[in-house]
């Protein structure tokens, strides 16, 4: 598992959503138990186009998971998204950074 979560990381999604498929085949899983197989590897192959992570990393770009950008929404969107509320851009920043500070519990540090 180690070695395919590295190569989806290295930009090799495809590939390792083709060795997925394969193994499975060459195990001669029931249908029912290579599902999940089928279904990872059918997520790899469709965003396949997206998931360039070794070409985000080497930018410096983050890379996240549904967790993180879960996370994320708190101070975000639950501030953010009130009806009626219209933010500037520079508005919207400073608030978000606040939050984010509160929300980590290093407000004090900075402040």
């Amino acid at each position: 598992m180690r070695h395919r979560i590295l190569e989806v990381l290295r930009g090799k999604a495809s590939l390792v959503a083709c060795g997925m498929r394969r193994s499975a085949t060459r195990r001669g899983l029931s249908a029912d138990v290579r599902k999940p197989v089928d279904i990872c590897a059918r997520y790899l192959l469709t965003y396949a186009p997206y998931l360039h992570y070794d070409r985000y990393l080497a930018e410096g770009l983050p890379i996240a998971t549904g967790v993180i950008e879960g996370a994320c929404r708190y101070p975000a969107k639950d501030r953010m998204d009130v009806t009626g509320a219209r933010w500037s851009l520079p508005g919207a920043e400073a608030v978000l950074k606040l939050r984010a500070l509160r929300s980590s519990h290093d407000f004090d540090v900075f402040y």
